[in-house]
C-alpha cells in the first residue's frame, strides 16, 4: 500500500479529481441522457460525510482541484454542506473547489458557495434562445439558468460557460453565445459530442467536429491561441478573440485526442472509481468505506490497483448505428 501521489504506468500523476454527488437532474439533455431515465435509489449514494471522507483521502494522496459534478448536484439535498465541509480543506492540501452546474438553482445557493470557498463555476448553457433551450434540454426554463448567471456574478464567482455543439441544435446560436459570454466577462468552451450512452437521439445526427466550427468561427473572428493557464489541468485549448477580447476553449475527445496529459480521475455518486471517461473498468470503493469506517489503508491500496488500470487514452469514434462507447451516461459518471 501507498500514500504518496498518485502516478498511473504512463507517467501522469492525478491531481483532479472530479466527484459525483448525484446521478440526478431536473433536466434531461438530448446529448447527455434518455428523457425517463432510471435515476438510481438513493439509498445506493454515498453519503455526504463518506464523499467528504473519500476527498480527504485523495488530497492525501496529492489531488488538489476538486469538481463537484452531477447529474445536477444542485438538486442533492444539503449538498451545500459537502461544500462547506471541502471549503475547510482549501490551504491544506487542496487548492480549489468548484462545481459544474445548469444553474437552475444556483441562484438559491451562490452565495452559500462562495462562503464554502468555492471562486469559479462552469455553468452548462446550450442555447439562449427559449424554445431551443427547452428542445434541447426537455425541459426547464431559460430564465432560471440566468438568474444563476446573473447570482453567480452578482455573488463574485467568476462564471465560464461549457457549451456542447450540436449540429443540428444550436452551431448557429454559437456565435451569439459567444458574444454575450464574452460581453459579460465570462469564457466560452465548446465541447464536441461523446458518444456515452443510450439518450434516444442518434450522435451522428448531432456531432459536429469543433475543427470545422472554428473555421466557421475564424471567417468572422480573429482567434489566437494561447497556452493553458489552467495550472490545475484541463483538456480544453484556448484561443484569444480579439474582436470580443474573451477567451474561448475547445474540449475535442474526437477530433484531437487530449489523454497525453490527463491528469484526474471520477468519483461516481456510487463510490465507483472510473480510469477513464471512455471505458467500463472501474473500482469500487463503497463497500470499503462502509466495511472500514475508521480505516483508509484499504482505500489506499484499492486507489494504487485502480491507477495500475488507467489506460493511455480513450477511443471514442460516432459512426451511424454504433453502440455508444460505454453503456453509461454521461450523468451517471460524473459530468
Amino acid at each position: 500500500m501507498s500514500d504518496g501521489a498518485l502516478i498511473d504506468p504512463f507517467g501522469r500523476q492525478i491531481t483532479y479529481l472530479r466527484l459525483s454527488v448525484t446521478d440526478r437532474c431536473d433536466l434531461r439533455c438530448t446529448y447527455c441522457m434518455a428523457e425517463r431515465p432510471d435515476f438510481l435509489p438513493k439509498k445506493e449514494l454515498l453519503t455526504l460525510e463518506e464523499l467528504e471522507r473519500l476527498c480527504g483521502i485523495f488530497i492525501a494522496r496529492g489531488v488538489r482541484k476538486i469538481r463537484v459534478t452531477g447529474g445536477e448536484p444542485l438538486v442533492r439535498r444539503d449538498v451545500v454542506k459537502l461544500f462547506a465541509g471541502l471549503g475547510q480543506k482549501l490551504g491544506e492540501g487542496l487548492d480549489e473547489l468548484t462545481l459544474t452546474t445548469n444553474a437552475t438553482r444556483l441562484e438559491h445557493h451562490a452565495a452559500d458557495l462562495v462562503r464554502a470557498g468555492v471562486r469559479r463555476v462552469n455553468i452548462s448553457l446550450d442555447s439562449l434562445d427559449p424554445d431551443n433551450f427547452a428542445r434541447i434540454t426537455r425541459r426547464g426554463s431559460l430564465p432560471a439558468v440566468l438568474r444563476g448567471v446573473d447570482a453567480a456574478q452578482a455573488a463574485g464567482l467568476s462564471v465560464k460557460i461549457n457549451t456542447v455543439a450540436l449540429k443540428h441544435g444550436n452551431v448557429r446560436e454559437i456565435p451569439s453565445i459567444m458574444e454575450w459570454a464574452h460581453g459579460r466577462g465570462m469564457e466560452l468552451t465548446l465541447i464536441e459530442v461523446m458518444p456515452l450512452g443510450e439518450t434516444g437521439e442518434d450522435r451522428v445526427d448531432q456531432y459536429i467536429p469543433l475543427p470545422a466550427l472554428r473555421e466557421e468561427l475564424e471567417n468572422r473572428y480573429t482567434l489566437v491561441d494561447e497556452a493553458d493557464k489552467d495550472t490545475l489541468g484541463g483538456p480544453a485549448r484556448y484561443a484569444s478573440v480579439a474582436e470580443t477580447g474573451g477567451r474561448i476553449g475547445f474540449i475535442t475527445p474526437l477530433t484531437n485526442n487530449f489523454c497525453a496529459g490527463c491528469n484526474r480521475l471520477r468519483v461516481t455518486c456510487t463510490g465507483r472509481i472510473y480510469m477513464c471517461l471512455g471505458q467500463d473498468d472501474h473500482v469500487d470503493l463503497r463497500a470499503l468505506l462502509r466495511e472500514h469506517p475508521s480505516d483508509n489503508a484499504p482505500i489506499h491500496a484499492a486507489l494504487d490497483q485502480a491507477l495500475l488500470a488507467k489506460p493511455e487514452r480513450h477511443h471514442f469514434a460516432i459512426e451511424r448505428g454504433a453502440a455508444p462507447a460505454v453503456a453509461r451516461t454521461m450523468a451517471l459518471t460524473g459530468g
